[in-house]
């Protein structure tokens, strides 16, 4: 049986700068195909056409087959949801709104079609809200003011997320742990990962300088933060100018919708 896998990232953008360009690779590196399968959900956001757009633009120099799926167009974008995800390489789910996330995904049936493809070793992936929503709890700020969620529970513990730059969220973490209301867990840095197999944290990384990877456990009355030494990962410059890429992937995406 294949080793059920999940990398969750701090922060992350499809954008044509190195730190974000190494993310990418190791993500393709680590699905082990020569060349991957890999699908986005950008359900957290309301599958925006320039998130999308941009996926495809950094993927599309790569060697690999790219594609998406719009919960919010299915009436236009037809596809089966469970087949299409289950013959993926690597599905990565994008960051946005995780209590919108959790709630479209389960009236989709979505959340147990992502339980089934991680048992069957497609590797999961995704930024922020689609690095939280794997575990048990994570800090959101979809109402406003941070405060736990549920996420799917297949990783135990807690995920904060945009640690290094979003001081309230980092509060209210601490604040929950200590109190315990929040199990302990990990908090990453825009730029920063931790790779999963099974329930085990195996590997931590950092595609930006200086991204953090911290594990935050309740001692006594408080919560405490023990840094970890994530793996740099090797900077990537852009393969083709950006504004050609972004050419090339739209055409791609307007050919696949007719």
């Amino acid at each position: 049986m294949p080793t059920p896998r999940i990398v969750a990232l701090g922060g992350h953008e499809f954008r044509p700068r190195p730190g974000d360009l190494a993310i990418v690779r190791h993500l393709l590196d680590l699905t082990g195909a020569d060349r991957p399968r890999v699908c986005l959900l950008p359900t957290a956001s309301g599958d925006p056409q320039e998130g999308i757009g941009s996926f495809h633009t950094v993927l599309g120099g790569r060697d690999c087959e790219a594609s998406h799926i719009s919960l919010f167009r299915l009436e236009r974008e037809r596809v089966d949801l469970r087949e299409h995800l289950l013959e993926q390489d690597l599905i990565y789910v994008a960051g946005g709104s995780m209590l919108n996330l959790i709630a479209i995904w389960r009236a989709h049936g979505l959340d147990r079609i992502l339980a089934e493809a991680w048992k069957r070793g497609v590797l999961l992936a995704g930024q922020s809200a689609g690095g939280m929503c794997w575990f048990e709890r994570g800090i959101t700020a979809s109402s406003g003011r941070p405060k736990p969620a549920r996420g799917l529970g297949l990783l135990p513990g807690s995920l904060s997320v945009h640690h290094g730059r979003d001081p309230q969220r980092r509060a209210a973490l601490l604040d929950e742990i200590a109190s315990g209301e929040l199990p302990g867990g990990y908090a990453l840095d825009d730029g920063a990962g931790l790779l999963f197999e099974g329930t085990r944290p195996v590997e931590a990384f950092a595609g930006t300088r200086g991204a953090r990877v911290v594990r935050v456990e309740r001692e006594g009355a408080g919560a405490v933060e023990h840094e970890l030494h994530p793996i740099p990962l090797r900077q990537e410059l852009p393969a083709v100018d950006p504004a050609i890429a972004e050419r090339r992937a739209l055409r791609r995406m307007k050919a696949a919708a007719r």
